[in-house]
């Protein structure tokens, strides 16, 4: 058995849980290649217009594992709770999938995570395992080590960058979605152009996410989407700490435009710089922005 995983949208979040989890279940993944021009047109010859940039990139890493696993791993995450709703994408995505390349070699198997439904995340992966040939227990063990070892990421990934943070450099605050933010072909640029510039990244999605859910209400206390309400937190969390922020939007994500709409209007304490990502092809106008609102920033502060 072999299990494909796109290197794609909730990949970003959820890589080291993942990878746990199949592990310890004595399952191999294989991931698909990091994105590239080849990955991008494919995902939009599957895409229809409407879906965002980030949707057809994840068709595009799917497309790759035809031929190359026994079955596709792609999560159906419906919400969190009344007070944990996601882009329907997040719900959809499986079907999508399974439509889309419904006449291909490629077989999925997914994990339904839906708490208003009563299926929460561990009993979602649970199932997972059993349905690989995996006892509830030998499920139930993976997952809970599973879940300890993503979590400590996440703690060191915080550490991390509050080690950053006390460098005496420009820091830019970097608000998008951890699928956006470490994209090889979309995001990862930006961040390489921010330190190319001689300034430090500093990641919205490097926070403890329950404590950034609570600290999005200081910005904004009706937000509908959970992963909105982390990027809102993080901002309340650095926004004292950085010099500026640039904000990340993969076309036409709804949410996004909704939630930088109102950031621009409500954070006037510091330079921002929205940032609107599409198929384009190279960053040479996405350089040209960085290196402009960095030279502002850099004005400014020799006027303190």
């Amino acid at each position: 058995m072999k299990i494909g995983i796109p290197r794609a949208l909730l990949y970003y979040r959820y890589h080291v849980l993942w990878d746990v989890f199949f592990k310890e279940l004595g399952i191999e993944t294989i991931l698909s290649p990091r994105t590239n021009k080849t990955l991008l047109d494919a995902g939009n010859r599957y895409a229809i217009d409407e879906n965002c940039l980030s949707s057809k990139l994840y068709l595009g890493h799917t497309a790759s594992l035809e031929g190359k696993c026994d079955k596709v791993f792609v999560p159906r995450i419906a919400n969190y709770g009344r007070n944990g709703v996601l882009c329907t994408r997040f719900e959809a995505i499986y079907d999508m999938c399974t439509n889309t390349f419904r006449d291909k070699d490629i077989d999925f198997i997914s994990c339904n995570v839906d708490l208003q439904q009563k299926k929460p995340s561990s009993e979602a992966y649970i199932r997972l395992g059993q349905d690989l040939g995996k006892t509830r227990r030998e499920s139930a063990a993976a997952f809970e080590k599973a879940f300890l070892a993503w979590k400590k990421h996440q703690r060191e990934q915080i550490a991390r960058q509050e080690e950053a943070l006390k460098r005496d450099r420009i820091k830019i605050l970097v608000v998008g979605h951890s699928y956006n933010l470490y994209d090889e072909y979309i995001g990862k640029p930006i961040l390489k152009g921010i330190e190319r510039l001689d300034a430090i990244p500093v990641c919205a999605d490097a926070v403890d996410f329950d404590q950034a859910q609570k600290d999005s209400e200081n910005i904004c206390k009706n937000v509908p989407w959970i992963m909105s309400r982390e990027l809102l937190g993080a901002i309340h969390k650095y926004r004292s700490r950085v010099d500026g922020i640039i904000l990340i939007t993969a076309f036409p994500c709804g949410p996004d435009s909704m939630i930088n709409e109102m950031i621009i209007r409500r954070i006037n304490d510091l330079p921002i710089l929205n940032l609107l990502l599409d198929s384009q092809d190279g960053n040479a106008g996405v350089e040209t922005r960085l290196e402009s609102f960095i030279d502002i920033i850099r004005f400014r502060k020799e006027l303190e």
